[in-house]
């Protein structure tokens, strides 16, 4: 309760919905101040992947150097190989330890651990993006294909924080929106403009690839012939193999069985003494072991097996399944079926973003500040400009709190939208403060004639908001979401709360 001259101010079912949402959205949005840095990502063929350090894990010292941030990281790693010779490194990370013999720095990629869940877009964190358009019309299920395949391949050249996703124009043209983080255009050109090539091999000879001239199907999506099929304790965590059946063309089972007639047995007599290794873009990409049944025969049904592993059987099972979905996809598409077409590539500074990002964010801060001064000097009120003020400040916080949990990439687009969000929620605020200070009719009449206005002028927003989603190849989607969940959030969850305090002020 809030003192208010002789009466208490109530909180009302209203005000306890909006404390509800704040307190929701503080901890979808989880503020954290931990130290250290967090592993981006691992050369496969490192001596780090193979001792178990992954992608995730929060790097806390090394050599008993306490790590608090990228800086401190660099600076530490500096120091111990500044002169030629081997180096053991204690790493400490936040799960596990790891004791490594090293003669050069570690060929890991490392980045402060993130403030808050809210995620920021290319725009913030800096990169190249590229608009890609096929040169063929294609349909919704090929273009989610083509971004799996995109997807596949960057993970391949060692890529990290790549972020692939298909938008539209209003003219219903498909695009793959492709965002790589610490990329120059010229390397983001270079990888989107290659059509792709996959490959399976024994040896240096070539048995099959991708796509329908080799293979006919792969079975997915079906538990009869596809999906994990153990998961066991190992020296470092869990190990977990899947399975699944995919069918060749006759042509590729016959050459199949040509190339493995003369392949001894391994040890155990189960597979064949060679694998079968899956390349992409003449990158190995994966290898598989080849079932000893197989060895000659012509046929076109082969199972495919694989493995992944983690510290826990949930992350081992999550890599297994990461792990087939990769292959199948690729044995699926191999290489892409259609040439790309660039239609937009650029680039922005990292700290270019970072300072537009603060220079907006204190510019709307100051704006409302400066807003309920008004409203102080208009109303000569100081408690229906405090409720002002903490009404737009609550808003801001329930549009963050809901992007962080739906991790919605907050770009320079988003950002406006959450602009365009305050102005609007200040000049509905000054609606109901005009309704309840007019001083005709009862409060609740007055009230309900504000709430009229506001929710009329949402869905003249809302409607007006929905081309944009669209527009531009989604370019604009950033502002369409933002500011449709901020003025959705207004209507139903900040202006009630707000209604409810003007009026219980008007009564007193």
């Amino acid at each position: 309760m809030v003192c208010g001259g002789e009466k208490t101010m109530k909180i009302t079912l209203r005000v306890w919905i909006l404390i509800i949402a704040l307190l929701l959205s503080v901890l979808a949005i989880k503020p954290t101040f931990e130290s250290g840095v967090v592993v981006k990502s691992v050369d496969k063929d490192s001596i780090y992947f193979e001792e178990g350090l992954r992608n995730g894990e929060i790097i806390k010292s090394i050599n008993g150097k306490v790590i608090e941030d990228k800086s401190s990281y660099s600076n530490v790693i500096s120091e111990l190989f500044e002169n030629d010779g081997e180096i053991r490194l204690d790493i400490a990370t936040k799960k596990n330890s790891y004791t490594i013999l090293a003669n050069e720095t570690p060929s890991i990629i490392v980045d402060n651990i993130p403030r808050t869940k809210i995620q920021t877009g290319l725009d913030l964190r800096g990169g190249s993006r590229a608009l890609v358009q096929p040169d063929v019309q294609i349909n919704d299920q090929e273009l989610n294909d083509l971004i799996e395949v995109s997807r596949n391949r960057f993970n391949v050249y060692g890529l990290s924080d790549v972020q692939i996703k298909g938008v539209s124009d209003l003219e219903g043209n498909k695009f793959m929106l492709v965002e790589v983080a610490g990329a120059t255009p010229a390397d983001l050109e270079d990888l989107v403009s290659k059509q792709g090539k996959f490959e399976a091999k024994i040896g240096n000879t070539s048995v099959f690839g991708g796509g329908k001239d080799d293979i006919s199907s792969v079975c997915r999506n079906d538990a009869s012939c596809s999906g994990v099929t153990s998961c066991d304790p190992a020296t470092d965590g869990f190990v977990c193999q899947f399975a699944f059946t995919i069918y060749l063309t006759e042509q590729a089972a016959e050459r199949h069985a040509d190339i493995t007639r003369n392949i001894s047995l391994d040890e155990t007599g189960q597979y064949l003494s060679e694998k079968l290794f899956l390349h992409i873009d003449d990158k190995e990409a994966d290898s598989l072991l080849i079932s000893s049944g197989l060895r000659g025969q012509v046929t076109t049904q082969i199972s495919i097996q694989g493995s992944g592993t983690g510290n826990s059987r949930d992350d081992a099972l999550k890599d297994a399944r990461i792990s087939m979905s990769k292959l199948q996809t690729i044995l699926i598409t191999g290489s892409l079926p259609y040439k790309l077409n660039i239609e937009k590539i650029d680039t922005i500074s990292p700290t270019l973003g970072s300072d537009f990002t603060n220079i907006i964010l204190l510019a709307g801060a100051a704006s409302i500040v400066l807003v309920s001064i008004i409203i102080f000097v208009r109303y000569r009120k100081i408690k229906a400009s405090l409720a002002l003020l903490l009404t737009s400040f609550s808003e801001l916080v329930v549009i963050l709190g809901f992007a962080a949990l739906i991790k919605w990439n907050l770009d320079l687009p988003s950002i406006a939208g959450i602009l365009a969000t305050i102005g609007t929620g200040v000049d509905q605020q000054i609606v109901i403060l005009d309704e309840a200070g007019k001083g005709q009719g009862a409060i609740k009449d007055r009230m309900k004639r504000a709430r009229f206005v506001v929710i009329a002028a949402y869905f003249t927003s809302l409607v007006s908001l929905l081309p944009l989603y669209s527009a531009g190849a989604g370019l604009l989607k950033g502002f369409a979401i933002t500011t449709i969940i901020g003025i959705t959030a207004g209507v139903f969850i900040t202006r009630p709360a707000f209604s409810d305090i003007i009026k219980q002020m008007q009564e007193q």
